[in-house]
């Protein structure tokens, strides 16, 4: 995978040419500094923080099994974190259970279902700003980690992280700030148990929650 020697600086996006013109680009100009360049090899998009994203289209989940290959051949290729998008419309839904089994339960990538273009383009902007709040995260980490350094206040939740724990079925706005509040991050989050969700989400939203 070529891919894994560029640096993305934080608040940039490495497109692949192949996506040049297309709905998800189009979307994702001026909102992040999107380059395009012809030497990304499986690589869709690459992000920040060693993450790069393989977008799945609709066209390819039906024209056959070439996508897997694709995703295979980088996860035994590449140390990046890859993190997959699938277009998952009423055309490819009858795909996205096997998709799902080769991304997860397989591979072990995290995938992400997308209705269009459009959506996928929003979702990649919020991974912008997550690299670039796992950033200020990890250079404070050291300041935070030091027993005569000041307390600083509790700050209210990031408004991009609220926005992407709306996109679990299920959770609402407040719902969302009492994750947050309770877990401290997505990252956190991806990693509790289902017993810890159900104390701050309920038995049903915590299904809900640890599903997605």
């Amino acid at each position: 995978v070529t891919a894994g020697s560029i640096v993305v600086p934080y608040g940039h996006v490495i497109g692949n040419e192949k996506w040049r013109g297309s709905e998800v680009a189009q979307r994702l100009q001026g909102k992040v500094r999107l380059i395009f360049e012809d030497g990304l090899g499986l690589v869709d998009f690459h992000l920040s923080n060693r993450t790069c994203i393989l977008l799945i289209s609709e066209a390819d989940l039906v024209a056959g099994d070439e996508f897997k290959r694709r995703l295979v051949k980088f996860r035994n290729g590449s140390s990046l974190r890859g993190i997959v998008i699938v277009e998952k419309t009423q055309i490819s839904d009858q795909y996205y259970l096997g998709v799902q089994k080769l991304v997860v339960l397989e591979l072990g990538m995290v995938l992400l279902p997308v209705a269009n273009q459009g959506e996928a383009s929003q979702l990649i902007i919020q991974l912008v700003s997550f690299s670039r709040l796992w950033q200020v995260r990890e250079q404070s980490r050291d300041r935070g980690a030091n027993p005569f350094s000041r307390r600083q206040p509790a700050r209210p939740a990031e408004p991009a992280l609220l926005r992407t724990l709306q996109h679990i079925p299920g959770v609402g706005k407040s719902k969302a700030l009492l994750l947050l509040q309770r877990f401290g991050s997505i990252h956190r989050l991806c990693n509790v148990s289902l017993s810890e969700l159900e104390q701050a989400a309920g038995q049903t939203g915590a299904q809900q929650v640890y599903a997605f």
